[in-house]
């Protein structure tokens, strides 16, 4: 059985990690970061992610998961090395690769020192190009050795959704495996029929740079679908009595389509398709390409968020001064992620208006309290959140806020007024109650 370490402890590294030490591998995980180690090492996860703490908590018992903060044991006890660093954005939309430069001459340090043969895998997401031109020539140069005779490389993107990283991990749509030679590749396979047995993927092998491009273009494209469902809901809203969660239906029927990401609401956030997005736009003009379709996508999702606060001010009006509960803080149900979160986004043009703001949210309120401090108040429950307010804004689809019916609004509200930015609620039903407004709902 192969030996797993992963440099990098972040979303993609801990989730993976834990997967595979639940099975029985020898995992270790490699951070600067004292205090993520020590949390690990105890096995308490630094962020929320369904099930992950509870599975990381018995592969650390049983002795199959350790977190250090030294590269050098986790290359020397493994053979198999996944690269999980962050790879930010710059002020230009580029992505930051210095976590990524840093992580290859430290394992090239840890390969010099070490006799036996290693394959190292690229799984942070860099734009094409970057794995052959950057990496692999820190790792020779540090470790005194030659890709594909002394070591393997290969790049192999990941396609986990925060709030169900562990699913994805046992039950993933394919694996695509960009290999420096065959070696590096039949490795990297090998690995995988060995975790996955007979629930093996389909598996594309291919070069490096496509397998880089491949997930840039798988992002940019749901972040297409998602903001192309959002204008059309725009359009919809100036229609009487159409609503995008029909015409939604409709499409996504068609196999051409399909219905995935065809939600309408307040536009996407997180960690993953804004930075993608922007990264590979930036990456397109350094080759002399301007991606105009793409950076429409970005343009219309960047917009979507004040969708809300124009909807309140449809009937509210001036909002200064006005109490607005905002239920969900997170970027997406199942996490306390708040990178890029339209919630934030709408909190702050609400605190430029003049608003008060009260919000909840399940599990992202300390991220958030360490961003916006006191600057809005805190409820803890939904319905707390929506006690006096003048409109409720849903900026977050959590099973939670669905339990909140249309009497609780009228019950607890002064203004019983409702902006369901995320579609969770039946327009007739809540009409009736309430003030009600929502994305794509013709009026």
């Amino acid at each position: 059985m192969h030996r797993i370490s992963f440099v990098g402890m972040g979303y993609v590294g801990l989730c993976t990690g834990v997967c595979f030490a639940s099975k029985g591998y020898e995992t270790i995980l490699s951070n600067t970061d004292k205090v993520k180690v020590d949390s690990v090492s105890k096995g308490v996860s630094p962020f929320y992610e369904p099930n992950l703490e509870k599975m990381l908590r018995e592969a650390v018992n049983k002795g199959y998961l350790k977190a250090t903060l030294g590269r050098e044991e986790a290359i020397s006890r493994s053979n198999v090395t996944f690269i999980t660093v962050g790879t930010p954005s710059k002020p230009d939309g580029g992505i930051d690769l210095r976590f990524v430069r840093s992580a290859a001459e430290e394992i090239g340090r840890a390969l010099k020192r070490k006799g036996s043969y290693h394959l190292v895998v690229m799984k942070s997401t860099v734009i094409p190009g970057t794995t052959e031109s950057v990496v692999k020539p820190l790792l020779e140069r540090r470790s005194d050795k030659r890709c594909g005779i002394d070591f393997s490389l290969c790049v192999n993107p990941e396609f986990l959704r925060e709030g169900s990283a562990i699913h994805d991990t046992f039950n993933p749509d394919r694996i695509i495996i960009g290999e420096h030679d065959k070696k590096s590749g039949d490795i990297l396979e090998d690995l995988y029929l060995e975790f996955y047995g007979d629930k093996m993927p389909p598996i594309i092998r291919t070069n490096i740079p496509t397998a880089e491009l491949v997930k840039y273009a798988n992002n940019a494209f749901l972040a297409t679908k998602i903001s192309f469902i959002n204008q059309i809901a725009n359009i919809c809203e100036k229609i009487p009595e159409v609503d995008v969660k029909t015409v939604a239906k409709g499409i996504g029927l068609d196999k051409r389509i399909g219905r995935l990401f065809l939600n309408a609401g307040l536009g996407y956030g997180g960690s993953c398709l804004p930075k993608d997005v922007k990264a590979l736009i930036a990456f397109s003009t350094t080759l002399g390409y301007d991606p105009t379709f793409i950076k429409s996508v970005g343009e219309v999702n960047e917009a979507q968020p004040y969708k809300a606060v124009k909807l309140a001010k449809r009937t509210l009006g001036d909002l200064k001064g006005k109490r607005i509960a905002i239920l969900g803080l997170a970027f997406k149900p199942n996490t306390d992620d708040i990178r890029e979160s339209v919630s934030i986004k709408i909190i702050d043009k609400l605190l430029e208006g003049g608003a008060n703001v009260v919000a909840y949210d399940p599990t992202a309120m300390n991220n958030t309290k360490k961003l916006l401090g006191n600057y809005i108040d805190y409820a803890s429950s939904a319905i707390e959140c929506i006690k006096g307010a003048d409109c409720c804004i849903v900026a977050t689809e959590w099973d939670e806020f669905k339990q909140v019916k249309p009497d609780d609004f009228a019950q607890y509200m002064k203004t019983p007024m409702v902006v369901d930015g995320r579609r969770i609620y039946n327009p007739e039903e809540y009409s009736r109650k309430v003030k009600f407004t929502a994305i794509g709902l013709g009026q």
